[in-house]
């Protein structure tokens, strides 16, 4: 028998067997409930309920107004291949990890689906008080400094397909101000990188740059994040100035791993 048969592990976890499930069953079937998945796992409807939520609140299932639940952006990566983004961090660990030591703020590598951005890497430093790992998680593209910088590599067309108000029709609270992003794309392609404050989570600053392949076309973001408090303006050409060196050097290696 060739057909290598499947163990389970000697000490199993249930609670994240059942995320695990509920997670398959999002992405496979499609739109579900809380009763439905209760059922499927053979929990309470209580502990269904706490499973969707922690797996809404790591962007792996969305609930629509009419409180179904349904596969969120990390499950959604059409946009990017498991092959590209896999990659991607493999080779961007090592910059990552050195920009983190050197300047002691927690670092991430960010990419773009669609009018989301995922973080597909992210390096803690080592101040208490720190910002915590965003590795995984999904957030709107124009609230965050990498997907900005990404969106910023995009033709006005581009930008128009993306975000056609028709795409908004279920959520057109999450449908930017279109010319006033343009302004302010416009700025950071003039500049070359972004600064984020507070605009994708309360207290947080973030600067970034982007990372681009042999092309010239950026497909990912490199940005280190810290407590509002204890960002200083008059350090910013300085942290610009690092991320830069370091987007460069992984540019290399990924020219270099083509």
């Amino acid at each position: 028998m060739d057909k290598q048969l499947r163990t389970p592990p000697p000490y199993p976890i249930a609670s994240v067997d059942h995320a695990l499930r509920a997670a398959t069953i999002l992405q496979m079937e499609g739109e579900t409930t809380v009763a439905r998945i209760a059922e499927r796992l053979g929990v309470a409807r209580s502990t269904a309920h706490r499973i969707l939520a922690m797996l809404v609140y790591r962007d792996f299932a969305v609930q629509d107004e009419n409180r179904a639940y349904r596969a969120g952006p990390v499950l959604e990566l059409a946009a990017h291949s498991r092959s590209l983004v896999s990659r991607l961090r493999a080779v961007a660990m090592p910059h990552l990890h050195r920009v983190a030591a050197l300047l002691d703020e927690t670092t991430n590598l960010t990419v773009r689906t669609g009018d989301t951005a995922r973080f597909i890497a992210s390096v803690e430093c080592g101040q208490a008080l720190r910002v915590g790992s965003r590795e995984g998680m999904v957030f709107p593209a124009d609230r965050t400094t990498a997907g900005l910088l990404l969106l910023a590599d995009l033709s006005d067309g581009e930008l128009d397909e993306l975000y056609d108000p028709k795409r908004y029709r279920d959520r057109p609270g999450e449908l930017p101000d279109l010319p006033r992003l343009r302004t302010e794309l416009r700025r950071l392609r003039r500049n070359g990188f972004a600064v984020n404050q507070g605009r994708s989570e309360r207290g947080l600053t973030a600067v970034g740059v982007p990372v681009r392949d042999r092309d010239g076309t950026a497909v990912a973001g490199l940005s280190v994040s810290m407590p509002g408090a204890r960002y200083d303006p008059r350090h910013l050409r300085s942290l610009v100035a690092v991320l830069n060196t370091a987007a460069h050097a992984l540019e290399g290696d990924l020219a270099g791993e083509g």
